[in-house]
């Protein structure tokens, strides 16, 4: 068995793309290889800023021969027929075909295709430049002479080399012939731009990956970040302080550098009156790098951590100096920015909120500001909220949108606004509210607690969706470009976080007094509510056995129902009674649809003539009864175990009774009962949604 090196070397790649574009590589080629019949024991893929690396371990040497048997038209057929059937199977004429009896089928063309093994080295070749020729860059470019003409390679920065050898281990690897548009391929590639920049010869990974090592090139991208994280956290240690942790960045930097070298820089402690984010904000933007913070305090300090590309030879000095006077200049907007901003009152802000277009069919923020203190003092009192404090969050909740400080940041907006509340005597509630009216964010996100922040928090977001659910800019297949998942998921969780009663449907009629789409919004909900219970192992069909019942808006109780329901199928008596009440369900479309009516209503108890019907109706009259008043008082357990005492009289009912009974009248005073099974269940859920 042999293994595959494949090395694909150019300008340096954005750091976005890199991990991405390194799983295409491989599954591109893998997938190629096991199509033509080369399986292989293993593949890993790698990147740096310069290079998009594969190896392929346990490759055959040659794909193997394929005899295959492709059935065609019958004999006789038309010449259209014929025709299609010797272009898939690559035949010249049907004479090439044989003709196979069938005793039922009769006499029908079968085209015998057989193909020859390739070596593996020519079907390799063919795969790599096919590959390099259809890669999914999401932006590419052309260079040179060559990108005047139509079709040359497009790559997403220019390809210098490639670098690709087979062979067993035991013996010198074959370099796989490919040339694309004047790029051949190789044994050697290069190190370091600056610190190992000559070329070198390469056998196999084995001796490429340390190679690379030696010339200053950490191939593996988990490997630098690992680097850098462990030097950043030991710098921050030797000084007594404590790195701000930043995965995104990590990522970002492991992707800008070959060779990681940790330094420490520091800036002015004056800067240090800017609020902790801006600062944060302002270095990982414009020079991404991370912060260090107090441990004692948690506040941050004046020193920054920077990842080098370079081991300089002066110890980093210049390479520090470098990026303090950026840094220096970046801070010194950013204080500006403050204390410009702090001398204007935030109140004096919403009027400057008419000039900006929230979007064409909603209005302005001005617009969009007036409906969110209407919504919010409206949810108030149903979250506990103090209703004026709620209203003038919302009055303020947009106002820092016109600062300089989210012009320029604009990831800091409801933060600054807090902070300017905060400075400018603010109700505390209020201000809190500010920042965290756009939380949660994302799943990971902080959830707000206080009930001032949770009104305007929910009234943000159902103003959102249910304004765009009022335009018909919905979210569509994988487009969402005004989050309404996340909107929705973020009530979702506010909702549930704080165990709160909030009626769905009353708060769309208060966003919207025209609203029109309540049941397909509500639909919305139920969706996003099965993406967040599903890693609790909540199941799909049971959030719609709920969601279907009518009026069910109230998020927190079809989250208890739900849980109970999944408690209640998983006893036997569960399990049963959802198979009897299909069973009645089945039974009842079967016989409404053919005689085109339904059989709503009491059965008559004149009607029930065998001791089983007999018994049955008098056990739902009871189990609904109970199950009702359970339901009333929401204690949805105790609903489940007043249908569980169904099972048995709906068991011994479809023992002992024939439904479809020739009497017409008994047999529709039995539908009736059935009704009646199905209509006791849906105290609680719709049994016909339920799976199983």
């Amino acid at each position: 068995m042999s293994d595959l090196l494949l090395e694909l070397f150019c300008e340096e790649i954005p750091a976005r793309m890199q991990r991405r574009a390194a799983e295409d590589l491989k599954s591109m080629v893998t997938n190629a290889l096991v199509d033509a019949g080369l399986v292989y024991e293993g593949a890993k893929a790698f990147s740096t800023p310069r290079r998009l690396a594969l190896q392929v371990a346990g490759l055959p040497a040659r794909s193997p021969e394929t005899r295959e048997e492709r059935k065609g038209p019958r004999v006789g057929a038309p010449e259209k027929a014929l025709e299609g059937f010797l272009r898939g199977a690559g035949l010249s004429s049907i004479e090439e075909a044989k003709i196979v009896s069938d005793p039922k089928k009769g006499d029908f063309y079968v085209a015998v295709i057989e193909k020859p093994g390739r070596e593996a080295t020519e079907v390799i070749s063919e795969i790599v430049a096919d590959t390099v020729r259809k890669f999914p860059w999401p932006k590419s470019m052309r260079w040179g002479a060559a990108s005047r003409e139509a079709g040359s390679l497009r790559w997403v920065r220019p390809l210098h080399s490639i670098l690709c050898t087979f062979g067993p281990e035991t013996e010198e690897p074959e370099v796989i012939a490919v040339d694309i548009e004047g790029v051949a391929s190789g044994n050697t590639t290069r190190g370091h731009r600056f610190l190992a920049p000559d070329t070198f010869e390469v056998r196999r990974f084995d001796d490429y990956m340390p190679k690379l090592e030696k010339a200053k090139v950490v191939l593996d991208a988990d490997r630098r970040k690992d680097i850098i994280a462990h030097d950043a956290r030991d710098r921050a240690l030797a000084l007594g302080l404590e790195l701000v942790e930043d995965e995104g960045l990590l990522e970002e930097i492991a992707g800008l550098v070959e060779w990681p070298v940790v330094l420490v820089g520091s800036f002015d402690e004056a800067f240090l009156e800017v609020p902790d984010e801006v600062i944060r904000a302002t270095i990982r933007a414009n020079q991404k790098c991370f912060v260090m913070k107090d441990p004692a305090t948690g506040r941050l300090t004046n020193r920054f951590v920077l990842v080098s590309n370079l081991e300089a030879t002066d110890g980093g000095k210049t390479i520090i100096a470098g990026n303090e006077k950026v840094i220096r200049a970046r801070l010194s907007d950013a204080k500006f920015f403050w204390d410009t901003d702090l001398k204007t009152k935030l109140q004096d802000n919403v009027a400057k909120l008419s000039s900006i277009v929230f979007h064409e069919k909603l209005g302005t923020q001005a617009e969009r500001v007036t409906r969110l203190e209407a919504l919010s003092a409206a949810i108030a009192p149903v979250v506990g909220a103090d209703a004026d404090k709620a209203r003038r969050a919302a009055h303020l909740a947009k106002a820092d949108l016109v600062s300089h400080m989210v012009y320029e940041f604009p990831e800091v907006q409801g933060l600054m606004g807090r902070y300017y509340a905060t400075r400018q005597g603010e109700d505390p509630a209020v201000a809190n509210a500010i920042e965290q009216h756009y939380k949660p964010q994302g799943p990971s996100d902080e959830v707000p607690s206080d009930p001032v922040a949770i009104a305007v928090a929910l009234a943000d977001k159902q103003d959102l969706l249910t304004g765009f659910w009022a335009i018909d800019e919905k979210p569509t297949g994988s487009k969402d470009p005004y989050a309404l998942r996340r909107a929705a998921l973020g009530v979702i969780r506010i909702v549930l976080t704080n165990g709160l009663r909030l009626p769905l449907l009353k708060v769309f009629a208060k966003a919207r007094p025209d609203f029109a789409e309540a049941g397909d919004l509500l639909s919305f909900f139920a969706d996003r509510l099965k993406v967040h219970l599903r890693e609790d192992g909540a199941r799909h069909d049971l959030i719609d056995a709920v969601f279907s019942l009518e009026g069910q808006d109230d998020l927190l109780m079809i989250v208890k129902r739900v849980e109970a329901l999944g408690h209640f199928l998983e006893t036997e008596d569960g399990a049963s009674l959802l198979a009897g009440t299909k069973r009645a369900t089945n039974i009842l479309r079967i016989e409404e649809k053919k005689f085109n009516k339904t059989y709503s209503g009491k059965p008559h108890a004149d009607h029930l003539v065998e001791q089983a019907e007999i018994d049955l109706a008098a056990a739902v009259d009871a189990a609904r009864a109970e199950a009702e008043q359970a339901v009333r008082r929401e204690d949805f357990a105790a609903a489940m175990t007043a249908l569980a005492k169904l099972r048995a009289p709906v068991d011994r009912f479809f023992e002992d009774i024939l439904v479809n009974a020739d009497d017409m009248t008994v047999r529709e005073n039995r539908l009736k009962l059935l009704n009646e099974i199905r209509e006791a269940t849906m105290t609680v859920a719709d049994f016909s949604r339920i799976e199983g």
